[in-house]
C-alpha cells in the first residue's frame, strides 16, 4: 500500500489469526442483528478514554476508585455499555476523543513516567500544553533520545507495544570499546544474559575513531535497557542511544522536543486490519486530493495551443 506520509515508511500489515470457536445452535436461536453493537470492558473503557492503561484501570479498579451508575467496582469483570454511567475518583468519565497518535522527540534526561520518586523531571512536564492527556508507546530510558510514540488511547498504546505486532524498533547507538563484528553478527540468534532472554537484534558497524564507534541496531522486542545490557555484555559502554523509528514512523527531522500529529489516514493504514477496533473507518479531517472535474457530455472541449 502507497503510503505519502514523510516520516512514514511502507505499510506493514498487522493480521492477527484468532481461532474460531464453533458451537452448534439451537434450531430456534436467532441470529444476531448484523453491525449489532455489544458492550466492553470497564478496563477498555478506561484505557480508550485516555486516562490509563488497561493494566491500570485494573489496579484503580480494586483500589475502589472507579463506579459505575452509582456503585463502586469490586472486580474488573464488568461490562458497560454507552448508557453505563461512570466515575473515576467521582468525577464522570468524559466521552471518548477520536484515536490519534503523536511523534516526540524525546530529549536525553527526561524520565517516560508519570511520577517519579526522587523528583526528576519526566517527559509529561515538558510536552505542549495544547495536548490532551497521553500514554507512551513503550519506554525510552533517562539518557536516551529520539522517537516516542504518544496516543490518547491506551488499548492502542498496549497493541502497538506488543511484539506480535511485529514492528521493528532501529536505534543508532554510539559505543566506547574494542568492536567484535563477528560477535555483533551472533546477536541475529538473540542472547541470554543473566537469565534474561533477548530475541535476534540486526547490528552493525557503520564507523570507528579513536575507540569510538557507531553502530545501527534493529530490534522487535524492546526489553527494560536491552541495549544498553547487551552492549555492556559485549564489553561496550554506550556513550549515546538514539531511536531513529518506530515501525513505520521515523524520527526524520522533527526537532529535539517537538511533536507532530500523525494523520489519521495514514495511522489507519499502518493498522491495517485493526484499525476497526480504533473507530478508525473514516478519515474525515484529513486532506483529501481534489480531481479535475470531468467535462460534461456534449460540451465544448478547451483548445490547447500549438
Amino acid at each position: 500500500m502507497k503510503v505519502d506520509f514523510i516520516v512514514a515508511i511502507g505499510m506493514l500489515a498487522n493480521m492477527s489469526s484468532k481461532n474460531k470457536i464453533v458451537k452448534p445452535k439451537a434450531a430456534t436461536e436467532t441470529p444476531p442483528k448484523e453491525g449489532a453493537k455489544e458492550g466492553e470492558r470497564i478496563a477498555k473503557r478506561l484505557a480508550r478514554a485516555g486516562l490509563c492503561s488497561r493494566r491500570e484501570a485494573e489496579r484503580w479498579i480494586e483500589a475502589g476508585r472507579v463506579k459505575v451508575d452509582g456503585k463502586i467496582l469490586e472486580t474488573p469483570a464488568c461490562v458497560v455499555t454507552a448508557k453505563s454511567k461512570i466515575e473515576v475518583d467521582d468525577k464522570p468519565l468524559g466521552r471518548a476523543e477520536p484515536t490519534k497518535l503523536w511523534r516526540y522527540h524525546k530529549p536525553k534526561g527526561l524520565l517516560t513516567t508519570n511520577n517519579d520518586p526522587e523528583g526528576r523531571t519526566t517527559i509529561y512536564e515538558r510536552l505542549p500544553d495544547t495536548l490532551p492527556r497521553v500514554l507512551s508507546v513503550g519506554r525510552l530510558d533517562l539518557n536516551t533520545e529520539g522517537l516516542l510514540l504518544l496516543t490518547n488511547d491506551g488499548e492502542l498504546a498496549r497493541h502497538l507495544e506488543l511484539p506480535a505486532t511485529g514492528w521493528t524498533r532501529r536505534y543508532r547507538v554510539r559505543v566506547h570499546g574494542n568492536v567484535d563484528e563477528k560477535a555483533l553478527a551472533r546477536l541475529a540468534d538473540g542472547a541470554k544474559i543473566e537469565g534474561i532472554s533477548y530475541g535476534a537484534i540486526e547490528a552493525k558497524l557503520d564507523t570507528t575513531q579513536r575507540g569510538n564507534s557507531w553502530l545501527s541496531l534493529s530490534l522487535k522486542e524492546g526489553k527494560n535497557r536491552e541495549i544498553r545490557r547487551v552492549m555492556e555484555y559485549m564489553e561496550l559502554q554506550v556513550t549515546r542511544l538514539i531511536r531513529l523509528s518506530y515501525g513505520p514512523f521515523q524520527l526524520g527531522e522533527l526537532v529535539r522536543g517537538d511533536v507532530s500529529a500523525v494523520p489519521k489516514r495514514i495511522l489507519k493504514d499502518q493498522l491495517g486490519s485493526h484499525a476497526a477496533r480504533f473507530g478508525m473507518m473514516e478519515t474525515e479531517g484529513d486532506a483529501k486530493a481534489q480531481k479535475s472535474p470531468r467535462p460534461k457530455k456534449g460540451s465544448p472541449r478547451k483548445k490547447t495551443r500549438t
